[in-house]
C-alpha cells in the first residue's frame, strides 16, 4: 500500500511541476509511524489569483480530472464515512492549495487553522510534530 501512495504521489506532484508549483509539502499518518497508511495528506503553496488557471492545466493533464476542491464533487466512501474529493478516491491522495485560507481542522482552542499550522500539530493530542516538503 505505502508503495502505491508514493507512485500515486510521484504522478500528482509530477502535475504540478508541469504547471509550475514547487511548494508541496506532505503530513498524516503516512509520514508518521503508522503501519498501513491508508492515504497521503498534502497542500501546495500558489498564489489565489492564479489558482483557477491552475485548476484548469492541471485537469488538462490528469486524465481522471481530479483537481477540484468543490464540496459538490466529493463522493462518500463508506470506509472512511465520508464524502472524499475525487483525488482522493482515485489516487488516495488529498493535495490542497495553500492560498491563505483556513483549513477546517481546529486547534486545541477551536481556533480554525491554516497551513501549515494544521499540519504541525497532531490532531487529537495536538503535540508538535514535523512535515515533509517535497524538494524536486
Amino acid at each position: 500500500m505505502r508503495l502505491m501512495l508514493v507512485n500515486n504521489l510521484d504522478v500528482l506532484v509530477n502535475q504540478l511541476y508541469t504547471v509550475g508549483i514547487d511548494e508541496i509539502f506532505i503530513d498524516g499518518s503516512f509520514v508518521e509511524d503508522k503501519a498501513n497508511p491508508s492515504d497521503i495528506d498534502g497542500y501546495f503553496v500558489t498564489d489565489p489569483n492564479k489558482l483557477p488557471d491552475i485548476v484548469t492545466e492541471l485537469n488538462k493533464i490528469d486524465p481522471h480530472k481530479v483537481w477540484t476542491w468543490d464540496w459538490n464533487d466529493r463522493i462518500y466512501d463508506r470506509n472512511s464515512a465520508k464524502a472524499q474529493l475525487p483525488m482522493w478516491h482515485r489516487y488516495r491522495v488529498e493535495l490542497y492549495p495553500h492560498v491563505g485560507q483556513g483549513t477546517g481542522i481546529l486547534d486545541e482552542y477551536g481556533n480554525e487553522q491554516k497551513f501549515p499550522a494544521a499540519f504541525r500539530k497532531t490532531r487529537d493530542t495536538f503535540l508538535p510534530k514535523g512535515i515533509i516538503q517535497i524538494i524536486k
